[in-house]
């Protein structure tokens, strides 16, 4: 699928004017139309307006079919806000895919349980001008070498694919029942976090049972973490071990996709093969 025309809009925090046009004349200078709603451009307190605005401008988004791809604006908070209100019927009935991290992935997930509507794990729109792989999103190229990266445990597996960022996916697996992690390959990345409380979201991770379903685990980077005044002491490759050592399942850490400098695209909900061993690392997407 080549995308022909993509639609802006902001479900997390707000974002500033001049970054969406930056990035909307790079996407236009591809021959890309970009349609920016106006709800991009909304504020009230830190959030993108009130969540019935973010509700109606995604609907509106879906609903012109013109529009090949949503594009969320910027990350930040309260996207998590929005999800039960969704009209997930609506959506499978307008079916294109919705393209964001960090904040957003809250929606990503939610929309592909929900509908079976694959959607895509990459920068969000401010970010376009920032990433390399710009051009594999826009190519739809998803495989991701994994050479260089940390393998803690080999294995071969084939699954969905889903995740994003810790700190708000871990409220996905208590929010949404069913099957859909069963054999998943679960990508994590977070920033900005004390490592005590990465600890806490694996923990919970572990008693929701995420680590008895899903079959593999591919961490990207985990940048800028804080330690408190008294070092918590634990690596995270450490938590990450402890937490998962109970499981046969493969686990890659250091993969290219994060807040860091490199953010390679992934495609949520779509099926994937994880081939991880010390000599060969690599996520194969069945897209």
């Amino acid at each position: 699928m080549t995308f022909k025309k993509i639609g802006i809009c902001a479900p997390s925090s707000y974002v500033e004017r001049e970054d969406i046009e930056a990035a909307k004349a790079l996407i236009e200078a591809r021959g890309i139309e970009v349609f920016v709603h106006p709800q991009s451009f909304a504020r009230l307190h830190q959030s993108a307006g009130t969540p019935q605005e973010k509700l109606d401008a995604l609907h509106d988004l879906y609903r012109d079919t013109s529009i090949d791809a949503i594009w969320a604006a910027g990350g930040g908070n309260r996207a998590l806000q929005i999800v039960d209100d969704l009209d997930f019927d609506f959506i499978r009935e307008h079916p294109k895919p919705l393209i964001g991290f960090s904040d957003v992935t809250a929606l990503l997930n939610a929309i592909t349980i929900k509908t079976g509507i694959p959607n895509i794990h990459a920068q969000v729109f401010k970010n376009a001008p920032r990433y390399a792989a710009l051009d594999a999103l826009l190519e739809h190229r998803f495989d991701m070498d994994l050479g260089g990266t940390n393998t803690l445990r080999e294995g071969r597996v084939q699954g969905r694919i889903f995740g994003g960022n810790l700190s708000i996916f871990q409220y996905l697996p208590e929010t949404f029942s069913g099957d859909w992690l069963d054999g998943a390959i679960l990508i994590l990345e977070d920033c900005n976090e004390e490592i005590s409380r990465i600890d806490r979201m694996f923990l919970h991770l572990k008693r929701c049972g995420v680590f008895d379903r899903i079959g593999g685990l591919v961490l990207g980077a985990f940048t800028d973490l804080q330690d408190g005044a008294r070092p918590f002491g634990f690596s995270l490759e450490e938590i990450v071990r402890e937490h998962t050592n109970d499981g046969d399942f493969p686990v890659v850490m250091n993969a290219p996709f994060g807040h860091g400098d490199t953010l390679s695209p992934l495609p949520i909900g779509a099926n994937a093969k994880l081939n991880a061993a010390e000599n060969l690392a690599e996520i194969r997407c069945m897209v």
